[in-house]
């Protein structure tokens, strides 16, 4: 999964944009989207949703696939916000917060309306603001953004850091994929205690294996005559767009201006 995203990251239809435009309108919209309310919130989902889906031409699969990782960890985190309970004596003093509630033996629990308001003001929150750092994700390949970190006199040290940690993700899982199906193909996950017995192996392993690739990795960088940084090269071919310039400031505005409309009291309180 994360090679496919590397590989849209480089072959997707902004690619060409210059990576500074796309990255300020990925915190611009990022800071908006945790500054304000829900309706805007939702609106920055779905204008996200077509600069990567319509835009960027990305798979609308893999862009629902990764937001259901984000509304799933959401579903099953939230509820502890919106179910409370007190003793049933205490009932009087919850009942205009209760939405719906059940007596059980002497409790009494219930679906708290303050609540509910808040994780839904959490779920926009997080829908809008994954969105944004999935747009950077899915749009900009993660040397450009290394590129423009180094330009802006980040230390040499975490960004090569930042690089390295970047490698090793991808040794990590191919490792991990060849070790899972040598085990698979042997039948290694067949029953549970099998499958348990095969983890433990993999994990064992996979560490052994890391250490080795690191170790080789290290080794190249000698032969290669390493310095203490890493250089990589970028072409600098971009071809910055009028067209996209113009929306993402007009939509960042129209944005701001429905919150401070709302925030006037010319729309009501969603």
């Amino acid at each position: 999964m994360s090679l496919a995203l590397d590989t849209l990251a480089y072959t997707n239809r902004l690619r060409k944009l210059p990576p500074e435009h796309k990255l300020i309108f990925a915190f611009t919209t990022l800071a908006i989207s945790i500054s304000t309310h829900s309706l805007v919130q939702i609106l920055i989902s779905l204008w996200m949703g077509v600069w990567i889906v319509i835009y960027a031409k990305i798979p609308a699969r893999v862009y629902f696939r990764l937001l259901s990782f984000t509304l799933v960890f959401c579903l099953t985190s939230l509820p502890a916000l919106m179910v409370n309970g007190v003793a049933i004596n205490n009932f009087p003093s919850v009942q205009l917060d209760s939405l719906f509630g059940l007596n059980l033996g002497h409790f009494y629990i219930y679906i708290s309306r303050s609540g509910s308001i808040q994780a839904w003001g959490i779920l926009t929150r997080a829908l809008a603001s994954v969105s944004c750092l999935y747009f950077l994700m899915l749009t900009v390949p993660f040397t450009e953004i290394l590129e423009i970190l180094r330009r802006y006199r980040f230390p040499v040290l975490l960004t090569d850091l930042l690089l390295i940690m970047y490698r090793f993700i991808f040794i990590l899982l191919k490792t991990a994929n060849e070790l899972w199906t040598a085990q698979n193909s042997r039948g290694g996950y067949r029953t549970w205690h099998s499958s348990m017995k095969s983890l433990a192996l993999l994990i064992g392993q996979l560490l052994q294996r890391t250490l080795q690739k690191y170790h080789q990795f290290s080794l190249g960088l000698q032969a290669r005559g390493f310095t203490g940084e890493f250089r990589v090269w970028h072409p600098r071919r971009y071809q910055p767009s009028q067209r996209y310039t113009i929306e993402a400031i007009l939509g960042c505005v129209v944005l701001i201006g429905l919150e401070i409309c709302r925030d006037a009291g010319i729309f009501t309180r969603i």
